[in-house]
């Protein structure tokens, strides 16, 4: 009998169409609710049905964030999950139909009692099932997660799910001959909240006082805005599907404008459509939070698949130059806090502020305790007097900012050069002035910059930014190197003493999820900084424990 202690990787794999995403749901709510804690994160392809999805989640001891390659027992509801996962099989406890023929595979008749149920529909609840009795959840507490997803659909498909959910537990008391698995359940995870990326940006949006929300659907972005067109009426926004990326982005300047915090959410394609409104945002130095959903490219790319390939094009996006900032959250617990803070950022320097996100971060789930969100929205409008004029050149190098209504000046905006009042212009001198009060801020944003997170105190140093928060600080954990974790999760202005800091290490390695290394470079043309070493991930997966592991053992051993 193989025995899995504290921390157990359990994947579930099926076609697209099985509802494996289902069973993590059901899942993630049953363990939490007993006691473990957990981590989620999913694969999936960009279709409808065939092909093969899959779920990892982590059930443990203590808390675990990151993805792992291990698979210690995995449920195969379709004849090609073994294959798809082939490379991480390893001591694997598989458990498939014995119609799929897996020799070494436990027969769990799963598809053959969903048929008896219905229909194969049923199969994924009859697994997940199966996997609560393993990990020794009791029935109640597994019936209730049933009726928390499934209570919205009718007594009818409740109670046909609850009758699957009991033949699992059947079928999972055949599993304990087989798999003995020693997870202490924490009391204290019964009192956390279960959040993915999406939502915890989604929180520090609305508490960061966003209004309105124009957006086109485009993955992994559409969470977000089905986020917060959910949560509209009660936080008082305004969501408008628009027609195009395009319409999306300039109904959000409009709405600016007119004095509405305002959020636009893409993924890369969708953004190279807005890249001239975001010219047009410095130029008319209007405020918007622009939220990118990162996947691999060029064009549509993998459209489900996870990647950091983006930073470029948020930093040289527009024509001209002019200020902007660009974060990268890297954890749930800070999310929140970062979304918001880019929303007075934006409103106090009157530039775009972009949040980079990507698919791995929009779709992890882990429990955590319900963060706190310390920032408060701060407002820098003014009422207007007669005199006023929207572009005004300040010592300090930022136009008082009126709206529309709000005092008796008129807020004459132009996408041309202009001069103080908002009229277009031509005087060259004019125009000098306007170009160096609309970079002045830039400087003040470094100063304002968000400085690394520094974890460790070694002399040598893994770089890293975005949602490899995790992975590479769980790497070092696990590992006898002796390596600080230095992650910034704001990548654009950089802090001013950043080329110190770094140059304090001996070797210093970035792991980031792109070709070129695109982070890498930022760090050498804006701090003066070349790394040692880097590790470049780009076939659409995120990194792993175990691969970030395997790197600085080879590099800092």
């Amino acid at each position: 009998m193989k025995e899995v202690r504290d921390d157990v990787a359990l994947v579930l794999c099926g076609e697209a169409g099985q509802g494996i995403q289902t069973v993590e749901a059901l899942l993630i709510r049953a363990f939490s609710a007993t006691g473990y804690h957990i981590f989620s994160s999913k694969e999936y392809m960009s279709r409808v049905r065939g092909g093969e999805n899959s779920t990892l989640i982590r059930v443990s001891s203590g808390p675990v964030r990151a993805f792992v390659d291990r698979i210690d027992v995995l449920f195969a509801l379709s004849p090609g999950a073994v294959d798809h996962l082939r490379e991480r099989i390893n001591g694997t406890l598989i458990i498939a139909d014995k119609s799929f023929g897996e020799e070494d595979a436990i027969d769990l008749p799963i598809l053959e009692e969903a048929e008896k149920l219905g229909g194969r529909i049923f199969a994924n609840v009859v697994a997940a099932g199966a996997a609560a009795r393993l990990f020794m959840v009791e029935e109640s507490v597994f019936d209730d997660a049933v009726r928390s997803l499934f209570e919205r659909k009718g007594p009818e498909i409740l109670n046909a799910d609850l009758k699957a959910g009991r033949k699992g537990y059947e079928l999972g008391e055949e599993l304990k001959n087989h798999l003995r698995v020693s997870v202490e359940p924490d009391p204290s995870v019964r009192k956390h909240v279960i959040l993915n990326g999406t939502e915890a940006v989604g929180l520090g949006c609305i508490a960061g006082g966003c209004r309105f929300m124009s957006s086109y659907p485009m993955t992994p972005s559409s969470p977000l805005q089905i986020f917060i067109a959910e949560n509209a009426d009660e936080f008082d926004m305004v969501f408008e599907q628009a027609e195009d990326e395009i319409a999306a982005i300039n109904m959000c300047l409009g709405a600016s404008y007119a004095g509405a915090r305002s959020l636009v959410a893409t993924s890369g394609s969708g953004f190279a459509l807005m890249e001239e409104a975001v010219g047009l945002a410095g130029m008319i130095e209007t405020p918007v939070v622009i939220y990118i959903g990162q996947r691999p490219g060029p064009a549509v790319g993998l459209p489900t698949r996870t990647a950091q390939e983006d930073l470029n094009l948020a930093l040289y996006s527009g024509p001209g130059e002019f200020a902007r900032s660009i974060f990268a959250p890297g954890k749930l617990e800070d999310a929140p806090e970062i979304a918001a803070h880019a929303f007075n950022l934006a409103d106090r320097y009157q530039i775009p502020v972009f949040i980079l996100s990507d698919q791995y971060l929009a779709d992890l789930y882990y429990n955590l305790p319900a963060p706190e969100i310390r920032v408060e929205p701060e407002y820098h409008i003014i009422e207007t007097d007669a005199s006023y004029r929207r572009f005004s050149l300040t010592e300090e190098g930022i136009s008082p900012r009126g709206i529309p209504g709000y005092g008796s000046g008129l807020v004459r905006v132009d996408s041309d050069e202009h001069d103080e009042d908002g009229f277009i212009t031509e005087d060259l001198n004019i125009r000098m002035r306007m170009v160096e009060k609309r970079n002045l801020r830039l400087e003040m944003l470094r100063d304002d910059a968000l400085p690394p997170e520094v974890w460790g105190d070694d002399s040598s140093a893994v770089i890293c930014w975005g949602s490899t928060y995790w992975p590479v600080r769980e790497a070092i954990e696990s590992s006898d190197a002796e390596v600080t974790m230095v992650h910034f999760s704001q990548v654009y202005p950089l802090a001013p003493d950043t080329r110190e800091l770094l140059e304090s290490f001996d070797v210093t390695a970035v792991v980031e999820n792109n070709y070129r290394g695109q982070f890498a470079d930022l760090l050498k043309l804006e701090a003066g900084f070349e790394v040692d070493h880097r590790l470049n991930r780009y076939n659409g997966m995120p990194f792993s424990v175990e691969e970030i592991r395997k790197f600085i053992g080879e590099v800092f051993e």
